[in-house]
């Protein structure tokens, strides 16, 4: 014993530096038939019920030919390799071809393809999520719940229904347990949290909102194919939910402790800034409800988004905060929560068990929770283990195992992602974070440098087939958040934990949570919005393939740049550069924006959005398009940091739905509308964003006249709204607008000695009264047209020939299913003289000039 510890203590170290577990070579026999089993899961569904059977029988005759035609003493291996390939590509298509049985048994299918309206008892399967906003045309799509169920009881509406083969007839009602989606329309667009609060949009009823999985309805639904996932519902149900969710069935007790759970977390939240209120419910539980578009675009561009989600990460911290840190959790000395409360081995492990059963429970028993999991036990135990090239073959079983389970895991974008990043972690990480610190690279930097390196390198291609485009910003963004996740998700689920019992420790909690959410969120916003933060690739696996070898190339040229710490630094500025695009290298190397410009029609697709240069840096906008992204990419290449004015012509969605992009980062002075707040939950839309960025709304009216610097304009479209109890007379009588568009604010624009119409969408009935004002003959021979209305054919050739512009711009998107611009609006144009340009063949157009000039650049 003295000389084994006189050992020990030559060593420094209490147990030596002996280790009695030696890494061997990395184990990959379960990898083929784990590939094998999820390829044939991914295929199978997309084939007829005869080709799955076919494959098992196919393979299961060549494993007893196998078997048949062994010889005596040969070598075995890899026929038994073969074997297993065969053997697992039979379970997966048995098991692929039953689950596509499922979705194809039963009346639903047959009531969905004749449009059928039904009355059905569904069992919810997962939590209701709110859809976007998106834009449709001129206005945002209606707001619908989205609901995965199980139709446990249908029969068609008026009808008494026929039972089959695989159901049974109770009365008029079909027994049967089919896979659907619920859609629920709930009314106008809009983002509210699961206690019906608004976050962005309209208002959402929180009674569907706030159903539990396993909760049973009764809803009268039209029930249709389903265009997409296919392979995961059997049919869509189309409810009208304006009445609000009819329960015949209460969730389970374990469904309604995890509802408490998450919602007294939603409660220890609320007192939180917007950022943390959002996202903790989101790192701790994948509750996402409360995450505002801009939020998640922002997490998208950064590649955070697997923060956004629970992942395997969440689960390995907690038990990383049970076990101790993972280098010692097979030892005696291990440092967690366990060994202080005195819990013996045995014990921690049925703790463990019980943790990772309530994990499941809380984040929902979903496919996404299940694989979130097992990757995360995979990681945590190869970890613990400290053999990584062991976890090989535990990561090819798992990843067997659930795909035999739930065959539609192998279509799902989240479990390549999750099995990729951790295979990363597994192999290449440990390599990576080897050759920094040989380089003398900091073990804990070379160690998170190297897992977000990793990770990144893998998880990019299906990123990039995903979103169509590639962060540059993803490693340092991942490595900045990487310290602040981990006391985020600890907080957030003490937080939950201790919010039924004791709120005010629950909120206390959640308070010393928000700072590191509140850094995760900063960091992402601050990496979206540099310039240079991602850049478009094709979203395709063959765009998926170029950027793997483009990734190789990289990584091989990299280890060579290694070697040579003046070409890394130089690299690293010019990566930089790439990034941060300061303006003035920006503007030499692609002359955007050029010098002098005077207006910039920014290309936002089919909707309208527009600067007026009024000082360095600052910018008039006039209206804002469809998409937040987009305007606010084309006021960042422009350099705008301050707007005086923001003028919305009308409230139609193409024009004011890209307002938060406006409104992004930058100083904003005022908005300024039209006095026809129609529609109204459009208008509501902008007053809310208005008001939670304090910045105050006017109205525009005829005559009104301003400035900002050289910048100056008049509004002479629509005339003001006489006030109440004026007598007759008092005001020029103008017709009434027919609508939002011929409500819309026009403005005459005079910048460096150019005349600008800026028409909005006015169409021929408001155009003839124009043409009719007061303000008529200062219309006369402008230098630049907005056409209005994207130019449509609803033009009056009148106020055209009056205005008789020298270049007239179209905003419109191209393919538009509008037509626009039309034809006829075009010919009239160019036979009064006008240069036309438009964006969806020009992309952005800026126009310069001054005095008699003029000038266009496109970028």
């Amino acid at each position: 014993m003295s000389e084994r510890s006189a050992v020990h203590v030559a060593s420094g170290t209490r147990l030596g530096l002996a280790r009695p577990r030696q890494e061997g070579p990395t184990d990959l026999r379960l990898v083929p038939p784990a590939l094998a089993a999820w390829g044939t899961a991914a295929l199978v569904p997309g084939v007829s019920a005869g080709w799955a059977v076919g494959i098992v029988i196919a393979c299961l005759l060549a494993v007893a030919l196998l078997a048949l035609t062994r010889r005596r003493g040969s070598a075995s291996w890899p026929r038994v390799s073969a074997a297993a390939v065969l053997l697992c590509v039979a379970a997966a298509a048995a098991s692929a071809g039953l689950h596509a049985a499922d979705l194809r048994r039963g009346p639903v299918p047959g009531l969905a393809r004749e449009y059928a309206t039904v009355t059905a008892e569904v069992e919810l399967t997962s939590d209701p999520r709110l859809t976007r906003p998106r834009v449709q045309g001129d206005r945002l799509a209606p707001a619908a719940v989205l609901i995965d169920a199980e139709v446990r009881r249908v029969h068609r509406a008026g009808a008494a229904s026929t039972a089959t083969a695989t159901a049974t007839a109770t009365g008029t009602a079909t027994v049967t347990r089919t896979p659907v989606l619920l859609i629920v329309d709930v009314g106008p667009a809009g983002r509210g949290d699961r206690a019906g609060r608004t976050v962005a949009g309209g208002s959402v009823p929180s009674a569907w909102l706030g159903l539990l999985p396993s909760t049973r309805l009764r809803v009268n639904a039209r029930a249709a194919p389903a265009m997409a996932g296919g392979d995961r519902v059997a049919a869509v149900l189309r409810v009208r939910g304006e009445a609000g969710p009819e329960v015949v069935g209460e969730p389970s007790g374990a469904q309604r402790l995890a509802g408490r759970l998450r919602a007294g977390l939603r409660e220890a939240t609320d007192g939180l800034p917007a950022d943390a209120r959002a996202l903790l419910p989101g790192l701790v539980v994948g509750d996402t409800s409360r995450i505002t578009p801009e939020l998640e675009e922002a997490f998208k561009e950064t590649d955070l988004t697997h923060t956004l989600a629970v992942s395997g990460a969440n689960f390995t911290i907690l038990l990383a905060l049970l076990l101790g840190p993972p280098g010692l959790a097979q030892q005696a000395e291990r440092r967690g929560l366990a060994p202080r409360l005195g819990i013996s081995l045995r014990g921690t492990a049925v703790l463990g068990g019980a943790l990772s059963l309530g994990f499941v429970v809380v984040c929902r028993p979903d496919p996404s929770v299940v694989r979130a999991a097992a990757c995360g036990a995979v990681a945590l135990l190869a970890l613990a283990t400290g053999r990584r090239r062991s976890m090989i073959p535990a990561l090819a079983t798992a990843v067997l195992l659930l795909v035999l389970y739930d065959p539609r895991l192998a279509r799902s974008y989240g479990f390549l992602l999750s099995v990729v990043a951790t295979g990363a972690l597994l192999t290449l990480a440990p390599r990576w974070s080897a050759g920094l610190r040989r380089r003398g690279v900091p073990p804990r930097l070379a160690e998170a440098l190297g897992a977000a390196a990793a990770a990144q390198a893998l998880c990019a291609p299906v990123v990039a087939v995903l979103s169509a485009r590639v962060s540059l910003v993803a490693v340092p963004c991942n490595l900045l958040v990487e310290a602040a996740v981990a006391p985020a998700t600890v907080l957030g689920f003490a937080a939950l934990a201790t919010a039924p019992s004791a709120m005010p420790v629950a909120e206390a909690l959640a308070w010393c949570a928000q700072w590191p959410a509140e850094w995760i969120a900063g960091v992402a916003r601050t990496g979206a919005a540099l310039p240079g933060a991602g850049v478009d690739w094709p979203g395709s696996w063959t765009g998926a393939a170029l950027l793997g070898a483009v990734t190789l190339l990289v990584v091989l040229l990299g280890r060579r740049l290694l070697r040579h710490p003046w070409w890394c630094g130089a690299c690293g500025v010019l990566l930089l550069l790439a990034v941060v695009q300061p303006p003035p290298l920006t503007r030499t190397i692609t002359g955007w924006p050029p010098p002098g410009w005077r207006l910039v029609m920014c290309d936002v697709g089919q909707g309208d959005a527009l600067v007026l240069a009024a000082g360095e840096g600052a910018g008039v906008v006039v209206d804002a398009g469809p998409d937040p992204q987009r305007v606010d990419h084309c006021l960042r290449s422009l350099g705008i940091t301050r707007i005086p004015l923001v003028v919305l012509t009308h409230f139609h969605a193409d024009h004011v739905a890209g307002l938060p992009g406006v409104l992004r980062g930058r100083a904003v002075g005022a908005i300024e509308t039209t006095g026809l707040e129609e529609p109204p939950d459009q208008a509501a839309f902008v007053r809310r964003l208005a008001a939670a960025r304090r910045v105050p709304v006017t109205r525009a009216a005829a005559g009104e006249e301003r400035r900002a610097g050289e910048l100056s304009w008049q509004v002479v479209w629509p005339p003001p709204i006489p006030p109440p109890g004026a007598p007759p007379g008092v005001l020029p009588t103008h017709p009434v607008p027919e609508g939002p568009n011929d409500a819309s604010v026009a403005l005459l624009v005079r910048s460096g000695g150019l005349r600008l119409l800026l028409l909005g969408d006015l169409e021929p009935p408001a155009q003839r009264a124009l043409a009719r004002s007061p303000d008529a003959e200062a219309l006369r021979d402008v230098d630049v047209l907005k056409v209005a209305h994207h130019g449509s054919a609803y033009q009056d050739p009148g106020l055209i020939h009056r205005a008789a512009p020298r270049l007239a711009l179209i905003s419109c998107g191209e393919d538009n299913p509008y037509g626009h611009p039309a034809p006829g609006t075009l010919a009239a144009l160019r036979a009064g003289g006008a240069a036309v340009l438009r964006t969806d063949r020009g992309g952005a157009l800026a126009v310069m000039g001054e005095g008699g000039g003029l000038r266009v650049a496109r970028d």
